[in-house]
């Protein structure tokens, strides 16, 4: 079976777009900043010169749209990265689009691949703000009021920056694909520790995010007895005990969580604190096991007295995101061509855009393995041989759906 990417070229434009922010070993281009412009715009050149008519939207999107006719496939991810981050994290699926869209081309292979680059799906600004905006998910309102995490700059006055303000937010053009396909690091060590070389997406994990406070009573830390206290921060260690003891003995075996923030008032250690906050993060594939989990939380949390109260907020919910099963299908036949035994179906427990456009349209994801299940830190690798497996084995997949009966 004769190749359909160039490895060579594929690895020259990774290596060459992880310049645009080198940070050590990794990259640090976050949204809207002088070097994640200027890789958009390294960008957008790529496209152009490989064929695509390619254009960039003023949230920071860029569409390369295929000449070819036929039916149409749309395959990309983000070029943005976390802070002091790894160099192929959303940037190989980019360059696995540009790729694939460009040896279409050359080869003059039925149908038609576009590539598409999203903006900040990393969540400086707004979580997915480039794929939601394409779908028509974002309000006028959330753009408004959006800030970046780590430094407060609106999200206005980025865009104005960035020389984005006066160009106009494009509205993908959903009837026009078969689908969507992008290609990603694992960001886990499920591949790696069992000797795999690909992973097949069955979905992407939803996400239940919750603030719980205990409040109770300010005093003094030496002369307030045991029995009278009620210590907001006591109460909520014994709570977050609980709950992780729960979800230990009822979550299923793919379910995760964390408590990943916890904050105390008024934060001094001679100060019996009056309240204490946590905020819990619950991910799995399936609805029924984050309902009947969520549930649990809530019940647990009712019951948490008696000398302080416990109140529970829901701050995000994403729901699971099922891949479509044509793409699943197409993506594990070309695994088992080019990779026989060294494949297998998995779900993603990180957040994509392919569980945004999923919302609109069939699609599928395909993992490569993560260098010790490194990611978001600028130690992240994954073997060449990997990478290029994996372009090879979404291109071909990307031959099969748009040329069925070949």
């Amino acid at each position: 079976m004769d190749a359909i990417i160039n490895p060579q070229r594929l690895m020259a434009d990774l290596h060459e777009l992880a310049e645009f922010g080198r940070h050590l070993t990794g990259v640090h281009r976050p949204t809207f900043t002088p070097q994640d412009m200027a890789a958009r715009r390294w960008l957008v050149a790529r496209m152009t010169a490989a064929g695509l008519a390619a254009e960039l939207d003023g949230i920071g999107n860029i569409l390369g749209r295929s000449p070819a006719s036929g039916p149409r496939l749309l395959v990309g991810s983000h070029s943005d990265s976390q802070n002091h981050a790894g160099w192929l994290d959303g940037a190989m699926g980019v360059i696995f689009g540009l790729e694939i869209a460009r040896s279409f081309l050359e080869k003059g292979l039925p149908g038609a691949v576009d590539c598409v680059v999203w903006s900040d799906e990393e969540a400086h600004f707004a979580s997915f703000l480039g794929s939601r905006s394409a779908v028509g998910q974002l309000d006028e309102s959330e753009i408004a009021e959006a800030r970046d995490a780590t430094t407060g700059l609106p999200l206005i006055t980025a865009l104005e920056r960035a020389g984005l303000a006066e160009l106009p937010r494009q509205r993908l053009p959903v009837g026009d694909y078969i689908g969507y396909l992008e290609a990603h690091i694992e960001q886990g060590a499920t591949l790696e520790d069992n000797g795999l070389a690909l992973g097949i997406v069955t979905g992407i994990v939803g996400i239940y995010q919750y603030r719980i406070t205990l409040h109770g009573e300010r005093n003094h830390a030496g002369t307030t007895s045991m029995a009278r206290r009620r210590d907001a921060s006591r109460a909520l260690i014994a709570l977050a005990a609980r709950i992780d003891a729960h979800l230990s003995a009822h979550a299923a075996s793919d379910t995760v969580w964390t408590i990943g923030s916890i904050r105390v008032e008024p934060g001094q250690v001679s100060i019996i604190p009056d309240l204490a906050e946590m905020h819990l993060q619950l991910r799995d594939v399936d609805p029924a096991v984050l309902d009947r989990l969520d549930a649990d939380i809530r019940r647990i949390t009712v019951e948490a007295g008696p000398t302080c109260r416990a109140t529970l907020e829901m701050t995000a919910r994403t729901e699971p995101s099922i891949m479509a099963e044509p793409l699943r299908n197409a993506l594990a036949t070309a695994a088992g061509r080019l990779a026989p035994g060294g494949w297998t179906m998995m779900p993603s427990g990180a957040g994509h855009d392919a569980q945004i456009l999923a919302g609109v349209m069939p699609a599928g994801m395909l993992f490569v393995p993560s260098i010790g299940g490194i990611s978001h830190h600028w130690t992240e690798d994954t073997a060449e041989t990997d990478i290029i497996l994996g372009c090879e084995t979404l291109a071909e997949a990307c031959r099969s759906l748009l040329d069925p009966n070949r």
